[in-house]
């Protein structure tokens, strides 16, 4: 059965920093391009980053990221795991929400627009910013 599976959410204050982390049980993410998304309270889902097949890791735009969280949030893959990161860094309270990772089995570029180009999702991990 395909899951995915978010961890490492939490509450931190204004500029902190978390770790998100999407793991697969019973296979690898390797073939897989990867998004997160956020929603927050009252809003609609929107995507901030993706990560393209790791086949394709060396190719142009393999990354990408919504422009608010660029140079702030980076996406990365451990390949010897099979989990993909989203290391979040000075984290402003319009950041918070419930973080979702979905996947797609495809050698295309990645994209965060469009969530339904997604096949799969995880539960999602609640990040809060608050003082």
């Amino acid at each position: 059965q395909f899951k995915l599976v978010e961890t490492g959410g939490g509450l931190v204050q204004p500029g902190g920093s978390l770790t998100l982390s999407c793991a697969a049980s019973g296979f690898t993410l390797d073939s897989y391009a990867i998004g997160w998304f956020r929603q927050a309270p009252g809003k609609g889902r929107e995507g901030v980053s993706c990560i393209r097949n790791s086949r394709y890791s060396a190719s142009p735009n393999s990354i990408r990221y919504l422009y608010s969280v660029k140079d702030r949030f980076t996406i990365s893959r451990d390949n010897t795991n099979g989990t993909v990161y989203l290391q979040l860094n000075s984290l402003k309270p319009e950041d918070a929400g419930v973080y979702y990772c979905a996947a797609r089995h495809t050698t295309e570029p990645c994209q965060y627009v469009f969530d339904d180009w997604y096949d799969h999702w995880g539960q999602g991990t609640q990040v809060a910013v608050s003082t």
